[in-house]
């Protein structure tokens, strides 16, 4: 029996569009699982912490922890993708949940200083926007590759501008580099989910598990990234 197909309940061969088909929608349902997965890791992280005096104390007159915790971040992702063809996909799939854990522990402090109420507005608002451009990115005919650049390069732009403003701590500015933000993670939102959708109909089957944990880590990063930015304009202080 032919192996490069998939089969019915009968075993009669689909043909080879629909196997491809229905791959790539086994590949994509796994991504957004663990995506989901990992949101909630990182949640449940960062409600733990927050819920610790002791955390908070800890984080309070510690705050190189923040710069170590960065760093341990950027090891991280590197590792799983610089190194996903070289490990199992059980291993890629417990680095990508500890990413999850450490980035929890980034974001608890900064939650710490938005009600749970707008936290969970903000929520929501950046899950309806990543699924109404992640929905489009897997859906359009049209290549978004020309884009992919110009994102990057924005990104890289974005990046050593919210450095610069560490130091300036100006309030304009930080407006300015919020709506760049937005604009530029909407837009990766899209092309990422694109990417992962065309890595999934080229990747050979036995790749599939760990494709699918480098696109969950990639549409995380997304996702994380547009409600951090979005949370600038829809979260209340505490003080407010």
């Amino acid at each position: 029996m032919d192996n490069n197909g998939y089969y019915d309940a009968v075993g009669r061969r689909m043909p080879d569009g629909d196997a491809l088909a229905r791959r790539v929608t086994q590949v994509m349902k796994r991504v957004y699982v663990k995506m989901f997965m990992a949101l909630i890791v990182s949640g449940l992280t960062a409600w733990l912490c927050a819920s610790s005096p002791s955390a908070i104390m800890f984080f309070a007159t510690h705050s190189w922890i923040q710069w170590v915790i960065v760093g341990v971040e950027l090891v991280l992702v590197m590792s799983i993708s610089g190194a996903i063809n070289r490990m199992s996909s059980s291993t890629a799939t417990m680095l990508f949940y500890l990413f999850a854990i450490v980035n929890g522990l980034m974001l608890f402090p900064i939650l710490m200083n938005y009600t749970g109420v707008s936290i969970a507005k903000t929520f929501f608002i950046t899950a309806a926007v990543f699924g109404a451009m992640s929905v489009y990115g897997y859906t359009t005919g049209n290549d978004l590759s020309r884009f992919g650049s110009i994102l990057f390069m924005c990104l890289i732009g974005l990046i050593i501008a919210s450095v610069v403003n560490i130091f300036l701590k100006s309030s304009t500015m930080e407006w300015i580099i919020s709506i760049a933000g937005v604009l530029i993670f909407v837009g990766l939102t899209a092309w990422d989910t694109q990417q992962v959708k065309r890595m999934a109909q080229m990747a050979p089957d036995e790749f599939t598990g760990r494709l699918a944990t480098l696109g969950a880590l990639t549409l995380y990063l997304d996702f994380i990234n547009l409600f951090l930015f979005l949370l600038n304009f829809f979260g209340n202080s505490d003080s407010d």
